[in-house]
Protein backbone atom coordinates (compact mmCIF):
# COMPACT_ATOMS: atom_id res chain seq x y z
CA UNK A 1 0.00 0.00 0.00
CA UNK A 2 1.61 2.99 -1.48
CA UNK A 3 2.31 5.75 1.60
CA UNK A 4 0.78 9.30 2.10
CA UNK A 5 2.49 12.25 -0.04
CA UNK A 6 5.43 14.07 2.43
CA UNK A 7 3.16 17.02 1.89
CA UNK A 8 0.28 15.87 3.70
CA UNK A 9 2.70 15.27 7.12
CA UNK A 10 2.64 18.96 8.71
CA UNK A 11 2.59 19.32 11.37
CA UNK A 12 -1.08 20.14 13.15
CA UNK A 13 -0.19 23.81 13.96
CA UNK A 14 0.11 24.80 10.77
CA UNK A 15 -2.26 27.06 9.39
CA UNK A 16 -4.66 25.33 6.65
CA UNK A 17 -6.76 29.26 6.10
CA UNK A 18 -4.71 30.60 3.36
CA UNK A 19 -4.31 26.97 1.55
CA UNK A 20 -8.38 26.51 2.18
CA UNK A 21 -9.03 30.28 0.90
CA UNK A 22 -6.69 29.34 -2.19
CA UNK A 23 -8.59 25.79 -3.28
CA UNK A 24 -12.33 28.07 -2.63
CA UNK A 25 -10.96 31.13 -4.99
CA UNK A 26 -8.74 28.69 -7.66
CA UNK A 27 -12.05 26.41 -8.05
CA UNK A 28 -14.25 29.68 -8.93
CA UNK A 29 -11.47 30.16 -11.47
CA UNK A 30 -12.14 27.17 -12.67
CA UNK A 31 -15.61 27.21 -13.31
CA UNK A 32 -15.22 30.05 -16.27
CA UNK A 33 -13.86 27.42 -17.98
CA UNK A 34 -16.51 25.57 -20.11
CA UNK A 35 -18.11 28.80 -21.18
CA UNK A 36 -14.74 30.33 -22.53
CA UNK A 37 -13.88 26.99 -24.10
CA UNK A 38 -17.39 27.26 -26.00
CA UNK A 39 -17.17 31.06 -26.85
CA UNK A 40 -13.37 30.46 -28.51
CA UNK A 41 -13.70 29.68 -32.54
CA UNK A 42 -11.01 27.06 -32.73
CA UNK A 43 -11.52 23.20 -31.96
CA UNK A 44 -11.90 21.28 -28.92
CA UNK A 45 -8.50 20.12 -29.05
CA UNK A 46 -6.89 23.47 -29.85
CA UNK A 47 -8.75 25.41 -27.03
CA UNK A 48 -7.43 22.68 -24.59
CA UNK A 49 -3.57 23.62 -26.15
CA UNK A 50 -3.87 27.37 -26.26
CA UNK A 51 -4.96 27.08 -22.85
CA UNK A 52 -1.61 25.58 -22.20
CA UNK A 53 0.24 27.44 -24.42
CA UNK A 54 -0.26 30.94 -23.96
CA UNK A 55 0.01 30.37 -20.20
CA UNK A 56 3.49 28.45 -20.62
CA UNK A 57 5.48 31.73 -20.95
CA UNK A 58 4.39 33.32 -17.97
CA UNK A 59 4.62 30.31 -16.03
CA UNK A 60 8.15 29.61 -16.91
CA UNK A 61 9.01 33.14 -16.21
CA UNK A 62 7.92 33.29 -12.31
CA UNK A 63 9.15 29.47 -12.13
CA UNK A 64 12.58 30.89 -12.89
CA UNK A 65 12.10 34.16 -10.75
CA UNK A 66 11.36 32.23 -8.07
CA UNK A 67 13.89 29.60 -8.84
CA UNK A 68 16.88 32.22 -8.03
CA UNK A 69 15.46 33.27 -4.44
CA UNK A 70 15.35 29.41 -3.34
CA UNK A 71 18.39 29.11 -0.62
CA UNK A 72 19.18 25.71 -2.08
CA UNK A 73 17.41 24.77 -5.47
CA UNK A 74 17.42 21.30 -6.99
CA UNK A 75 19.64 21.25 -9.58
CA UNK A 76 18.26 20.18 -13.37
CA UNK A 77 19.48 16.44 -13.10
CA UNK A 78 17.56 16.06 -10.20
CA UNK A 79 14.48 17.48 -10.78
CA UNK A 80 11.64 14.97 -11.25
CA UNK A 81 11.23 14.81 -14.51
CA UNK A 82 9.19 11.37 -14.91
CA UNK A 83 6.50 12.32 -12.82
CA UNK A 84 5.77 15.90 -13.93
CA UNK A 85 5.83 14.43 -17.37
CA UNK A 86 3.54 12.27 -15.66
CA UNK A 87 0.87 14.69 -14.69
CA UNK A 88 1.37 16.67 -17.45
CA UNK A 89 -0.01 13.48 -19.47
CA UNK A 90 -2.78 12.95 -17.24
CA UNK A 91 -3.83 16.86 -17.13
CA UNK A 92 -3.23 16.59 -21.14
CA UNK A 93 -5.29 13.93 -21.55
CA UNK A 94 -7.99 15.42 -19.28
CA UNK A 95 -8.13 18.68 -21.37
CA UNK A 96 -8.49 16.83 -24.55
CA UNK A 97 -11.38 14.53 -22.74
CA UNK A 98 -13.04 17.35 -21.15
CA UNK A 99 -12.91 20.07 -24.46
CA UNK A 100 -14.23 17.23 -26.75
CA UNK A 101 -16.91 16.60 -23.74
CA UNK A 102 -18.17 19.70 -23.16
CA UNK A 103 -19.14 19.92 -27.57
CA UNK A 104 -20.51 17.03 -27.21
CA UNK A 105 -23.41 17.15 -24.51
CA UNK A 106 -24.65 19.67 -22.15
CA UNK A 107 -23.08 21.96 -20.19
CA UNK A 108 -24.99 20.88 -16.70
CA UNK A 109 -24.31 16.81 -17.76
CA UNK A 110 -20.54 18.39 -18.60
CA UNK A 111 -20.20 20.04 -15.55
CA UNK A 112 -21.95 16.80 -12.98
CA UNK A 113 -19.68 14.34 -14.60
CA UNK A 114 -16.82 16.09 -14.78
CA UNK A 115 -17.03 16.96 -10.95
CA UNK A 116 -17.07 13.72 -9.99
CA UNK A 117 -13.07 13.68 -9.99
CA UNK A 118 -13.96 15.40 -6.58
CA UNK A 119 -15.00 11.72 -5.10
CA UNK A 120 -12.45 9.91 -7.36
CA UNK A 121 -9.24 11.61 -5.46
CA UNK A 122 -11.29 11.45 -1.84
CA UNK A 123 -12.11 7.74 -2.42
CA UNK A 124 -8.30 6.97 -3.64
CA UNK A 125 -6.79 8.94 -0.38
CA UNK A 126 -8.75 6.73 1.91
CA UNK A 127 -8.52 3.38 -0.25
CA UNK A 128 -4.26 3.66 -0.23
CA UNK A 129 -4.33 4.48 3.12
CA UNK A 130 -2.91 8.16 2.63
CA UNK A 131 -6.12 9.25 5.46
CA UNK A 132 -8.18 7.75 7.52
CA UNK A 133 -12.10 7.18 6.44
CA UNK A 134 -12.97 9.54 9.70
CA UNK A 135 -16.65 9.93 10.08
CA UNK A 136 -16.44 13.52 9.41
CA UNK A 137 -15.14 13.17 6.11
CA UNK A 138 -17.72 10.59 5.18
CA UNK A 139 -20.29 12.92 6.13
CA UNK A 140 -18.94 16.04 3.64
CA UNK A 141 -18.24 14.21 1.22
CA UNK A 142 -21.62 12.19 1.24
CA UNK A 143 -23.80 15.75 1.79
CA UNK A 144 -21.28 16.87 -1.28
CA UNK A 145 -22.48 14.24 -3.76
CA UNK A 146 -26.12 14.96 -2.39
CA UNK A 147 -25.74 18.77 -2.86
CA UNK A 148 -24.04 18.14 -6.65
CA UNK A 149 -27.13 15.99 -7.37
CA UNK A 150 -29.86 18.04 -6.00
CA UNK A 151 -27.99 21.22 -8.04
CA UNK A 152 -27.24 20.03 -10.99
CA UNK A 153 -29.88 16.45 -11.63
CA UNK A 154 -32.76 18.28 -12.62
CA UNK A 155 -30.52 20.45 -15.63
CA UNK A 156 -28.61 16.73 -16.45
CA UNK A 157 -30.39 15.46 -19.47
CA UNK A 158 -29.41 11.61 -20.14
CA UNK A 159 -29.98 10.57 -23.25
CA UNK A 160 -28.67 8.41 -26.02
CA UNK A 161 -27.22 11.84 -28.13
CA UNK A 162 -25.45 13.16 -24.84
CA UNK A 163 -23.74 9.31 -24.14
CA UNK A 164 -20.58 9.78 -26.03
CA UNK A 165 -19.90 13.31 -24.35
CA UNK A 166 -20.76 12.06 -20.96
CA UNK A 167 -18.29 9.24 -20.86
CA UNK A 168 -15.74 11.55 -21.89
CA UNK A 169 -16.54 13.89 -18.89
CA UNK A 170 -16.61 10.94 -16.75
CA UNK A 171 -13.19 9.77 -18.48
CA UNK A 172 -11.73 13.39 -17.88
CA UNK A 173 -12.43 13.14 -14.36
CA UNK A 174 -10.62 9.92 -13.98
CA UNK A 175 -7.97 11.77 -15.56
CA UNK A 176 -7.75 14.65 -13.49
CA UNK A 177 -8.16 12.84 -10.63
CA UNK A 178 -4.98 11.15 -11.27
CA UNK A 179 -3.04 14.36 -11.89
CA UNK A 180 -3.92 15.84 -8.74
CA UNK A 181 -2.58 12.68 -6.79
CA UNK A 182 0.62 13.24 -8.85
CA UNK A 183 1.04 16.31 -7.90
CA UNK A 184 0.12 15.91 -4.22
CA UNK A 185 3.16 14.09 -4.35
CA UNK A 186 5.02 16.49 -6.00
CA UNK A 187 4.16 19.32 -4.01
CA UNK A 188 6.31 18.06 -1.33
CA UNK A 189 9.55 18.03 -3.80
CA UNK A 190 9.09 21.11 -5.73
CA UNK A 191 7.04 24.81 -5.48
CA UNK A 192 4.09 25.68 -6.83
CA UNK A 193 5.68 27.82 -9.80
CA UNK A 194 8.04 25.15 -10.65
CA UNK A 195 5.54 22.59 -10.53
CA UNK A 196 3.05 23.82 -12.81
CA UNK A 197 5.12 25.45 -15.17
CA UNK A 198 6.73 21.78 -15.47
CA UNK A 199 3.53 20.05 -15.95
CA UNK A 200 1.71 22.67 -18.04
CA UNK A 201 5.01 22.17 -20.49
CA UNK A 202 4.75 19.02 -20.22
CA UNK A 203 0.75 19.38 -21.64
CA UNK A 204 1.35 22.14 -24.15
CA UNK A 205 4.06 19.45 -25.47
CA UNK A 206 1.71 16.34 -25.66
CA UNK A 207 -1.41 18.52 -26.92
CA UNK A 208 0.48 20.58 -30.02
CA UNK A 209 0.69 17.81 -32.08
CA UNK A 210 -3.01 16.42 -31.69
CA UNK A 211 -4.26 19.74 -31.97
CA UNK A 212 -2.78 20.90 -35.41
CA UNK A 213 -3.67 17.30 -36.40
CA UNK A 214 -7.28 17.04 -35.52
CA UNK A 215 -10.54 18.65 -37.25
CA UNK A 216 -11.28 22.04 -36.75
CA UNK A 217 -9.49 24.97 -36.72
CA UNK A 218 -6.65 25.38 -34.92
CA UNK A 219 -5.23 29.49 -35.52
CA UNK A 220 -8.21 31.59 -33.53
CA UNK A 221 -9.87 34.77 -35.26
CA UNK A 222 -10.57 36.19 -31.76
CA UNK A 223 -7.84 35.35 -28.78
CA UNK A 224 -9.80 37.04 -25.72
CA UNK A 225 -11.92 34.14 -25.07
CA UNK A 226 -8.55 31.91 -25.12
CA UNK A 227 -6.70 34.62 -23.23
CA UNK A 228 -9.34 34.60 -20.48
CA UNK A 229 -9.03 30.79 -20.15
CA UNK A 230 -5.30 30.83 -19.98
CA UNK A 231 -5.38 33.36 -17.27
CA UNK A 232 -8.27 32.14 -15.11
CA UNK A 233 -7.98 28.31 -15.69
CA UNK A 234 -4.25 27.43 -15.52
CA UNK A 235 -2.77 30.76 -14.20
CA UNK A 236 -5.08 31.70 -11.74
CA UNK A 237 -7.36 28.34 -11.47
CA UNK A 238 -4.27 25.79 -11.26
CA UNK A 239 -2.23 28.06 -9.96
CA UNK A 240 -3.92 28.21 -6.42
CA UNK A 241 -5.09 24.75 -6.79
CA UNK A 242 -1.35 23.40 -6.80
CA UNK A 243 -0.05 25.84 -3.93
CA UNK A 244 -3.72 24.42 -1.86
CA UNK A 245 -2.14 20.60 -2.51
CA UNK A 246 0.69 21.62 -0.44
CA UNK A 247 -1.24 22.00 3.15
CA UNK A 248 -4.82 20.01 1.87
CA UNK A 249 -6.27 16.53 2.99
CA UNK A 250 -7.67 15.02 -0.45
CA UNK A 251 -11.09 14.74 1.32
CA UNK A 252 -10.99 18.91 1.54
CA UNK A 253 -9.72 19.40 -1.86
CA UNK A 254 -12.26 17.15 -3.28
CA UNK A 255 -15.37 19.21 -1.67
CA UNK A 256 -13.34 22.10 -2.59
CA UNK A 257 -13.61 21.53 -6.00
CA UNK A 258 -17.58 21.49 -6.05
CA UNK A 259 -17.11 25.42 -5.84
CA UNK A 260 -17.68 25.09 -9.55
CA UNK A 261 -20.63 23.51 -10.07
CA UNK A 262 -22.39 25.66 -7.38
CA UNK A 263 -20.58 29.02 -8.61
CA UNK A 264 -21.75 27.95 -12.51
CA UNK A 265 -24.88 27.28 -11.11
CA UNK A 266 -25.11 30.74 -9.18
CA UNK A 267 -23.97 32.69 -12.80
CA UNK A 268 -26.51 31.10 -14.88
CA UNK A 269 -29.26 32.48 -12.45
CA UNK A 270 -27.71 35.85 -12.00
CA UNK A 271 -26.39 36.39 -14.98
CA UNK A 272 -28.78 34.76 -17.53
CA UNK A 273 -32.13 34.25 -15.95
CA UNK A 274 -32.00 30.58 -15.31
CA UNK A 275 -34.53 29.91 -12.59
CA UNK A 276 -32.72 27.66 -9.91
CA UNK A 277 -35.69 25.55 -8.16
CA UNK A 278 -36.07 24.96 -4.54
CA UNK A 279 -34.09 21.29 -5.39
CA UNK A 280 -31.56 23.32 -6.75
CA UNK A 281 -31.45 25.68 -4.19
CA UNK A 282 -31.20 22.85 -1.45
CA UNK A 283 -28.32 21.42 -3.41
CA UNK A 284 -26.39 24.54 -3.19
CA UNK A 285 -26.83 25.03 0.88
CA UNK A 286 -25.96 21.59 1.43
CA UNK A 287 -22.60 21.95 -0.93
CA UNK A 288 -21.91 25.05 1.64
CA UNK A 289 -22.93 22.69 4.57
CA UNK A 290 -20.51 20.47 3.17
CA UNK A 291 -17.57 22.99 2.85
CA UNK A 292 -17.66 24.38 6.22
CA UNK A 293 -17.94 20.60 7.97
CA UNK A 294 -14.97 19.49 5.75
CA UNK A 295 -13.48 23.32 7.01
CA UNK A 296 -13.70 21.83 10.40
Amino acid sequence: MPSAPSSLDFPAARSRTWPFVALILGSACLAFGPMLVRLSDVSALSSAFWRMGLALPVLTLVAVLARRREVAPLAVRALPWGLTLAAGAMFAADLAAWHMGIHRTTVANATLFGNGAAFMLAGWAMLAGWERPERQKLMALGMALAGTLLLLGASAELSPRHLAGDLLCLLAAGFYAGYLIVVMRLRGQLPTATLLAMSTGFSALLLLPVALLGPGAFWPGDWRPLLALAVTSQLVGQGLLVFATGSLPAAVIGVGLLVQPLLAATIGWLVFGETMGPLELLGAAIICAALVLVRR
